[in-house]
């Protein structure tokens, strides 16, 4: 397995510091670092082995959502009643406002997406439930 150091040097962004401020919301760990926070918001969020992040909604009165686009690694997209989604770079994935989701890295790969916050109107994060280890460990 990859360590951090040698995974960090196969992507073209920054890896960042350790995601303190939403650690309660992770299993494992993960990394965030800024890429723009003028104009459109994007982070590089980078999730060691077998780390995702809750059941989460990015609410909005109007527009709002997310973008991920996969830059390294392998890793998972899955809406809530949905087959989950394997993510490898070049891949992206629109989030419409609204939808209960989650995303993380594979079981045996670190994963990299850029996260693309979308502007809208009254928008809010509501995080939810962890993804157990029965629903994760049903990944392929």
């Amino acid at each position: 397995m990859q360590t951090l150091q040698e995974y960090s040097n196969t992507i073209m962004f920054p890896v960042g510091n350790t995601n303190d401020a939403y650690e309660k919301y992770f299993i494992g760990q993960s990394y965030i670092a800024p890429i723009s926070t003028e104009q459109v918001k994007i982070y590089n969020v980078t999730f060691e082995p077998k780390c995702r992040n809750n059941w989460h909604i990015h609410k909005a009165k109007s527009g709002g959502g997310q973008m991920l686009i996969a830059i390294g690694g392998k890793g998972y997209y899955q809406e809530w009643g949905k087959e989950p989604i394997e993510m490898k770079p070049g891949d992206v994935i629109n989030i419409p406002a609204n939808v209960k989701h989650w995303h993380g890295a594979a079981p045996d790969s670190w994963f990299s997406h850029l996260a693309v916050e979308v502007e809208g109107i009254e928008t809010s994060n509501e995080w939810l439930e962890p993804v157990t280890d029965e629903e994760y460990n049903k990944l392929k």
